[in-house]
């Protein structure tokens, strides 16, 4: 008999779930993906979710105990209601996601969270933070998303978006974001818009892996989009540290492998703030947990119940 937690992860581009173990693996052949989008409709998105889960309690051998259905989304959700706003998914405003899911697995507790929380806890847990308790985990990806932990606690806040980075402004930046403001991080830095500004340049390609191949192949532009992108991340990160004094921050997400100086290219950024050392000690480092994390992380709501908010 094995203890699990059936983790869901959704974000602008797909929906992932799985089976986690105590131990945070992921139960063979318990891995399913679908896509979202933004131009997924209501129904789409639900449909998704609910293919994704099915396939996914469908690997569960017979005994297994399932404690619990943890998930993680893309922001802003509505506090610990389980109903969920994602602005890379415009069909979905206060839709009752854990709803849906609790109707997947009748009688199991469903926890939801925003996913920067998640991949916080996952980096904490098995991640590239272990041992640290003043973390940032980031995601940058599709979106820009965050979660913080201090003095070794979860920090959510009243409406479960604390930590949401991606929505903070970034000085030297006036890009216009979704969210209806001017620079945020997500805005410049996200892989959509790093794609979108390096075509504004002249640069010939539509998605991430394109850009990042043109990089490889040392193309000025690509180079110099993902060169704005990871500045404009390191500029957000030394601003939150000033604000709360982080130790560690642990990158993850698609677009944060598009080169491999990315994650460097974010740690010179915060090194090269200010004069203020208790800033420019922030150390940035790569998620070491790979495209897992956000499932294990959303697994963490389960399996380390107590310490989420």
């Amino acid at each position: 008999m094995t203890d699990l937690a059936l983790a869901i992860d959704l974000g602008g581009t797909k929906v992932e779930s799985a089976l986690v173990a105590a131990d945070g693996t992921l139960v063979d052949g318990s891995r399913h993906r679908r896509p979202t989008g933004s131009a997924s409709s209501a129904e789409q998105l639900a449909a998704a979710v609910t293919e994704c889960v099915t396939a996914t309690l469908a690997a569960r051998a017979p005994g297994d105990t399932l404690l619990g259905a943890g998930i993680g989304s893309a922001g802003p959700i509505a506090g610990t209601s389980g109903n969920v706003s994602p602005l890379n998914l415009p069909a979905w405003r206060d839709y009752p996601l854990g709803g849906l899911v609790e109707q997947l697995v009748p009688g199991i507790p469903v926890t939801l969270r925003m996913d920067g929380i998640c991949i916080t806890l996952a980096e904490v847990w098995k991640g590239a933070a272990q041992g640290e308790t003043n973390v940032m985990g980031m995601i940058v990806s599709t979106g820009v998303g965050g979660g913080l932990m201090l003095g070794g606690r979860i920090i959510a806040g009243p409406t479960g978006n604390a930590g949401h980075i991606g929505h903070v402004a970034v000085s030297g930046f006036d890009d216009e974001c979704a969210c209806g403001a001017r620079g945020c991080l997500e805005g410049i830095a996200s892989g959509p818009r790093s794609v979108r500004w390096a075509t504004e340049q002249g640069w010939v390609g539509s998605t991430g892996e394109e850009l990042s191949a043109s990089a490889r192949a040392g193309d000025t532009i690509a180079l110099a989009a993902i060169e704005r992108s990871a500045t404009a991340v390191g500029r957000a990160i030394a601003s939150a540290s000033a604000l709360v004094d982080l130790d560690i921050v642990a990158i993850g997400g698609g677009f944060s492998h598009v080169s491999e100086q990315y994650v460097p290219l974010v740690g010179r950024a915060v090194a090269e703030h200010s004069d203020f050392g208790f800033v420019t000690k922030t150390r940035v480092v790569a998620s070491s947990l790979s495209g897992e994390g956000p499932l294990v992380g959303a697994a963490a709501l389960v399996h380390l119940s107590e310490l989420v908010p």
